[in-house]
This record gives structure tokens, C-alpha cells and sequence, in this order.
């Protein structure tokens, strides 16, 4: 299996080649030359199967320059060794009416982003050692929350590698700062940004297409890679949960073999949803991918209308890791509703850099709106749906899950579609401690209290344990806090190296 960029650049290049990389050499994303086909007797294979199996079984046909020996090592050091707290690693819950929720948050930083930043270190350092690689790796990351954490966990103290997170200063909850900020490791630094995630994420992506950056770090014996979606090493540990999730449902006897399921997705930077289309595109019978976003819907109008266009306000909500105006992935599915016309889908990102928006229409538009539907829910809304599916269904959803859910039952009021249902559940609801007990308590709860007495207080009012890598949060010291302008990121990576400004 060899890999393109969305934009035509370079040449096809190994997996391995690819995740050390992180982002294709001419600004693009990389993408497989050709998706495999896995049939469809697969999920039936997968239904005995655990996670770690089922996972070596849908990653083998990507990383065909990975031998056997170093999948299978490489996911059970991801997925076991009591790193997640269920042993199903990600566990579905079933409930009336073909409805179903995939729980992604029982890894060790209780967010969705543990499926795959617990995998994709293995899955770098064994592409450091194919590739000959002799310089130290440093992972940029910008993060709206989860993501950071994640990969700080990840590719702690991880060998040949530093880790620079970049978050949006006041625009994640207090548990996701609290975790990023207490971070342990050597190899690790956390560096707040005056700004959003856009912010956060615009400068990442300006130092990876900065070549005389590349070219200054290279000189002193560094090399840039990434560890958000952008980055083919994140994203393809995501198609596994879909699989696993169907298999699930075939075992359980909730669907028969080869019958269409829908999955509603919470999503700002579109990696989690594109992982499912992927899947869809290897033969998993997926019939509508649907995308649930917050007030800052540009995908929903996107996804509506095909015109993306970003010039909006930002609103910072009570899903803050969906706050998020300009939506990477999105490239990667362009390339594929354009049949692979990387002129265009270089034309559109080239139009959305110099004015802020571009417009699809015609068969790629058709292309896109035959598989997704996209519907977004307010924050009264959101707060509603967590105390009304807590009170009927005794469940507690965090804020993005819980905009899923609205979004769900919006889709099938408006479109009578009886397919089974999957939510996408991406982080527990003790993450967003505040928002949820507010949501069942009135705004009042959580008025001049502390964030650990919050979390207590949660716990006690449903008869849920904290996770413990939350608990223990309170008696952390802060390690990290650096803060910087966004476009002072690029000194900040030098601060980090020690490397003095070339003139």
C-alpha cells in the first residue's frame, strides 16, 4: 500500500514513510493510493474476536510494510496492559428502538483520543527504525482539548521523540488543562495560545508548511512530525472502533450480517467521521454517516449547502472540542467526492487560505450528500438532552455526546430512517464536570464551587465512579506555563529545542 497527498505533490510513498511524516510535503494530507476491500463476511470474522485481534485484522491491509509481528505488537501494547478500564476497550451500549452508543472514553485520558494516540507512538517509533531515521522526532500538536492530552500520554518519554501541545488559552474545560498542564514526561511540553483552536491549529500548520523552518530544525538534528487527524497514523486507528462497533451489534443479535447501520457522529475537525467513511468505503455496511455539530456549524452548513466558509463567529460552548471553524479533514473527503482531482481539491484549500470559503457543487456535492446528513443542537438544547436521557434512560452523556444525541433524534424526525443507530460517544462525562452537573442540576450546582468538588458531587448525584486519572488531577503540581501569541508559535517550538533564531 502506497500513499498520495490530497493535492498531487511528491511521490507515492510507504505507511511508514507517511506517519513519520505527519503532513505531505506539498501542504496536503496523505491518503492510500487505494482503499482495500475487506468483504463482507468480515464482521461476522471480527464478532468473537477482542479488540486488539479486531484491530490488527483492519489495520493489516494499511500497513502493508509493517510486518505481522509489529501490528500485533503494537496493538496489544496500545490496547492492553490495563491501559483502558473495560475490558471490551470500547464498549457499546444498547437501547430502545435500534438505538446504540459506542463508548470511546475508557482509556487512560477518558477521551475518544486514546483509540488512536495510544496506537500511533508504537506505530512511529517502528516507522523511525524502517525509515533509518537518525534525528529526534518533535510532534506538534494543536489541540481543542482532548487530542493534547491524549498524545502527551501517548509518546511520553518515548524514545527519539519530543512533544509540543498547543492549546487555546480559556478555550478548553478546566479537567482537559488541568490534565495537559500536569503533565509528566521529559520529552514533554505544553504551551497555552492567545487565541482559539483555529488559532492553535492555523500555526501548526503554518510551521509544517514553513520549508525554511523544516530546513533550520533538519540543520540542528530535528524532525517535524504531527500527531493530530491530519497525520495518516491517527487517523486509520478510528476506522477499527467502527468495525468493532458492527461486530458488536451482529454478536449481540441487535442486527443480522450485512444489514445497514447508521452512526451519528459529534465532530469539529472531521477525522472521527471520515474514519467512518473509510470504513464504509472497505465494504462496512454503513448507510448514513451523520455529522452532529455545535453552534459552530460550518460542517452542518457545509454538508447542507457546499459552501464552507469559515468568515463567522466563534462561539465557545459548552463542547469545546468541537469548537472549531476550520475542519481538516474535510480535505481528505473532497478528494474522494472529486474522484481524486487533486487540482481541485489544491484550487479549494488555496481559495479557503486566501478568502476564508469555497463552494462544492455538482457530483462531488451528490457525492458527499449521498452518505453524510449533518444537524447541530444550541446549548439549551444540548443541556436538555443530558438531563432528559439521564432521567429516562438513567445514562450520562457528556456535552458532545450529547449534541450527538439530539442530533440523532433530529435525523430521525426528519427523514422517518428506522436504520439502526449508533451514537458515537467521545468522552466522559466527568471531563466536562460542570456542564453536566448543571445540566442536571440547574446553573446553580456548580456556582463558586470547586472543580474538585464538582467532580465529587457529580459522582454522588448518579452513583458514578470519577476515573481515576481525573480524581487524581487534584494533586498534581503544574509543570507547564508557557503562553504565547499565535504568531509566536514558531519561536516557542525554538524555546523548546533550544535553538537560537537563524537571521
Amino acid at each position: 500500500m502506497k500513499y498520495i497527498s490530497t493535492r498531487g505533490g511528491g511521490s507515492p510513498c510507504t505507511a511508514a514513510e507517511a506517519i513519520k511524516a505527519g503532513l505531505a510535503p506539498d501542504g496536503g494530507l496523505f491518503v492510500p493510493e487505494a482503499t482495500p476491500e475487506l468483504g463482507g463476511n468480515m464482521p461476522e470474522e471480527l464478532a468473537p474476536l477482542g479488540y486488539q485481534e479486531r484491530a490488527a485484522r483492519i489495520l493489516t491491509p494499511f500497513l502493508t510494510d509493517y510486518t505481522a509481528a509489529e501490528i500485533k505488537a503494537s496493538v496489544l501494547a496500545a490496547y492492553g496492559g490495563g491501559k483502558f478500564d473495560h475490558a471490551a476497550v470500547a464498549p457499546l451500549q444498547t437501547f430502545g428502538d435500534g438505538f446504540s452508543v459506542l463508548e470511546l472514553w475508557h482509556g487512560p485520558t477518558s477521551a475518544f483520543k486514546d483509540m488512536a494516540l495510544q496506537l500511533l507512538p508504537h506505530l512511529l517509533s517502528q516507522a523511525l527504525a524502517k525509515t533509518r531515521e537518525a534525528r529526534e522526532v518533535v510532534i506538534l500538536v494543536a489541540t481543542s482539548g482532548d487530542t493534547g492530552k491524549a498524545a502527551l500520554e501517548g509518546f511520553r518519554d518515548v524514545k527519539q521523540t519530543r512533544i509540543v501541545v498547543f492549546f487555546p488559552d480559556e478555550g478548553v474545560s478546566e479537567v482537559q488543562r488541568l490534565q495537559m498542564v500536569t503533565q509528566e514526561g521529559g520529552n514533554v511540553v505544553v504551551v497555552a495560545v492567545n487565541g482559539n483552536f483555529d488559532d492553535a491549529q492555523t500555526g501548526v500548520k503554518s510551521i509544517f508548511n514553513d520549508p525554511g523552518f523544516s530546513a533550520e530544525l533538519g540543520d540542528r538534528g530535528f524532525l517535524l512530525s504531527s500527531a493530530n487527524s491530519i497525520n495518516w497514523g491517527r487517523l486509520v486507528p478510528q476506522i477499527v472502533y467502527y468495525y468493532s462497533a458492527y461486530a458488536d451489534l451482529v454478536k449481540g443479535g441487535r442486527i443480522r450480517s450485512g444489514q445497514e447501520v447508521n452512526f451519528v457522529v459529534p465532530t469539529g475537525n472531521f477525522g472521527n467521521i471520515l474514519a467512518g467513511y473509510y470504513a464504509k468505503q472497505m465494504g462496512l455496511p454503513v448507510g448514513r454517516l451523520i455529522c452532529a455539530a455545535n453552534k459552530n456549524n460550518v460542517l452542518t452548513d457545509f454538508l447542507r449547502t457546499g459552501v464552507y466558509d469559515r468568515r463567522r463567529e466563534f462561539f465557545k460552548t459548552m463542547s469545546p472540542s468541537m469548537d472549531i471553524l476550520i475542519s481538516s479533514n474535510l480535505e481528505r473527503l473532497l478528494y474522494y467526492a472529486t474522484g481524486g482531482d487533486t487540482a481541485q481539491v489544491s484550487a479549494w484549500m488555496s481559495e479557503l487560505n486566501a478568502s476564508g470559503a469555497y463552494r462544492v457543487a455538482g457530483t462531488p456535492l451528490a457525492r458527499i450528500q449521498e452518505t453524510f446528513w449533518s444537524g447541530w443542537a444550541d446549548e439549551s438544547t444540548t443541556a436538555k438532552t443530558i438531563r432528559a436521557v439521564y432521567e429516562h434512560c438513567r445514562y450520562l452523556l457528556d456535552p458532545h455526546t450529547a449534541v450527538a444525541w439530539s442530533v440523532a433524534e433530529e435525523y430521525r424526525r426528519e427523514t422517518s430512517d428506522r436504520t439502526p443507530l449508533v451514537v458515537v460517544s467521545t468522552a466522559s462525562p466527568f471531563k466536562f464536570n460542570h456542564s453536566v452537573l448543571a445540566a442536571l442540576s440547574g446553573p446553580g450546582a456548580t456556582r463558586g464551587k470547586g472543580e474538585f468538588d464538582i467532580l465529587r458531587e457529580l459522582s454522588a448525584a448518579t452513583g458514578r465512579t470519577v476515573p481515576k486519572a481525573l480524581a487524581t488531577l487534584e494533586h498534581k503540581p503544574v509543570r507547564h506555563r508557557a503562553l504565547t501569541d499565535k504568531a509566536a508559535m514558531a519561536d516557542a517550538v525554538r524555546d523548546v529545542l533550544h535553538i537560537v533564531k537563524d537571521n
